[in-house]
């Protein structure tokens, strides 16, 4: 079938003008809007450029009483320092991080015409409101960013039969997908590259021990430091903010005043221990190289600009929305994880 042209009067748009402008059956047409992942790709696009030309609104009322889906998935925060009642005064708005993962999210949710709706969570009322209404079919399913080192929520979503994948690795054994980064890995390629660079006198800035992410960074960057003849580093937590870095690089320089090189566990609190350093008169990176992680906009920004372990946030994002559509299509499917691999984007501060 030929593509026609965009119907013009003034009855509404249907889905058979989609069909014709689009040049494909109206079966095609359905299964796109309604999100049904078996078209190609191509086809794909074509349908939905086809929706824009004729202007077809699909009714989402009446593909929810279809499917028995609201066409939404959540994107939760759960973060032990927020109150319910005051999301805005958490980390959400203030780390380069969360945005990275909403863009990558995006990326394929509006393919496919999944709306993105933010919750965050910080009491355990919060969490049981937040499964029942999920429950209740206020959701079809939930992309977990769980910030705390011990949290409840993945464990509350699978025993509640909620479809649900985590970017990060739980805290805890839960049978529940997850995409993660290979962040030993990171860690090692930060601790090789201040090594390479002639640095003897190492430490690190790392966020809470608890939480599996930096845990396994910390695991990385001592048995790396370890195999070079450094059995023992200084280590200083924070707690990824700027100010948090600002405050540990202080304590290092007056414990540790002879560093040459400090391996920093994310972007911001990186940015914090320059201005720590620029403070204390010490030059980035002639008398002290700093490497971060991440690769966010803070890392490009930073004076000077930081070398950096590139963590593919919008790509691992991306991956848990397909790992979530899937699992929502298929509610029995086994237990996914993938892991990415790190690397090291070479700036200005080490």
């Amino acid at each position: 079938m030929e593509r026609g042209r965009a119907p013009v009067g003034e009855r509404l748009p249907t889905l058979e003008d989609v069909a014709r402008v689009a040049g494909v059956s109206r079966a095609t047409v359905s299964r796109v809007i309604n999100g049904i992942r078996n078209v190609d790709p191509q086809l794909h696009e074509v349908v939905w450029e086809a929706v824009g030309q004729t202007g077809y609104v699909p009714n989402r009322l009446a593909r929810s009483l279809v499917t028995r889906r609201t066409g939404t998935v959540a994107l939760v925060v759960s973060d032990s320092e927020t109150h319910d009642d005051d999301p805005f005064m958490g980390r959400f708005f203030a780390d380069p991080y969360f945005g990275r993962v909403v863009g990558g999210l995006m990326s394929v949710l509006r393919q496919t015409g999944v709306q993105l709706a933010l919750q965050i969570v910080g009491t355990e009322e919060g969490r049981r409101r937040l499964v029942g209404d999920l429950r209740n079919g206020q959701a079809d399913g939930a992309i977990v960013l769980s910030l705390p080192a011990v949290d409840p929520l993945p464990r509350m979503l699978t025993e509640g039969g909620v479809p649900a994948v985590m970017i990060g690795r739980p805290g805890e054994p839960v049978p529940i997908d997850y995409v993660d980064l290979a962040n030993e890995t990171g860690a090692s390629l930060a601790a090789q590259h201040l090594l390479g660079r002639g640095r003897q006198r190492i430490a690190m800035i790392s966020g809470p021990a608890e939480v599996p992410a930096s845990h396994d960074r910390i695991s990385g960057f001592r048995r790396t430091m370890a195999k070079h003849g450094h059995g023992w580093v200084p280590i200083v937590a924070g707690n990824f903010t700027q100010e948090s870095g600002e405050a540990a690089m202080r304590s290092l320089l007056e414990s540790h005043p002879e560093l040459d090189g400090v391996f920093v566990a994310n972007d911001l609190m990186a940015v914090g221990a320059l201005l720590a350093l620029r403070e204390a008169g010490r030059h980035v990176p002639r008398d002290i190289a700093i490497v971060g992680f991440d690769d966010s906009s803070a890392a490009v920004a930073a004076t000077p600009a930081l070398t950096t372990v590139r963590h593919p946030l919008e790509d691992m994002a991306a991956e848990a929305a397909r790992l979530l559509l899937a699992r929502i299509d298929d509610p029995g499917m086994r237990v996914s994880s993938v892991i990415y691999e790190p690397t090291l984007v070479l700036r200005e501060s080490a």
